[in-house]
């Protein structure tokens, strides 16, 4: 989000993807305006991942423009307008597109990230962060006079760039 922009490196993507509310993904291989879009669910406006930026308001997108292929939109409530975008709020968001993108039946396992710098890194998906296969194991730590106690052990991962 931001100043980045992520697309496939070996396989051309040239659908529109909206996230919307519910976390569902919704691909258009056509160009559709915002406006249709709007009439299915009048109570949200949509925006660009690629304009949202923290602690900035979200900048709607006009009923008469298009998605443009390749760009990843979020369907928002309309009382988003009035805040400005905090870290949670983009934590949140990112995470949705994520498990939509991958629940989608793509294979998104290394995705590119082109930032202001240039410089395209190659990085695993963050759906993998959130897999519900995965659980961290849970460790049982034995303390003086007051018995056992579980311990919840965090097993993270990090975002590999080359």
């Amino acid at each position: 989000m931001g100043n980045c922009i992520s697309h496939e490196p070996n396989k051309p993507n040239f659908t529109s993807k909206l996230i919307l509310q519910n976390g569902q993904l919704r691909e258009f291989t056509y160009p559709i305006k915002v406006s249709d879009l709007l009439q299915q669910n009048p109570n949200c406006f949509i925006c660009s991942a690629e304009e949202m930026e923290f602690d900035q308001f979200p900048v709607e997108i006009g009923g008469d423009e298009v998605l443009r292929p390749s760009e990843v939109y979020f369907e928002l409530p309309l009382g988003w307008r009035s805040h400005p975008l905090q870290a949670e709020d983009m934590a949140a968001l990112a995470v949705k597109a994520s498990l939509a993108i991958s629940s989608s039946g793509y294979e998104y396992d290394e995705m590119m990230i082109s930032c202001g710098c240039g410089s395209p890194r190659k990085v695993e998906l963050m759906a993998s962060l959130f897999s519900e296969k995965e659980r961290p194991p849970l460790v049982t730590v034995a303390r003086k006079g007051k018995g056992r106690r579980r311990k919840f052990v965090a097993k993270l991962s990090a975002i590999v760039e080359e």
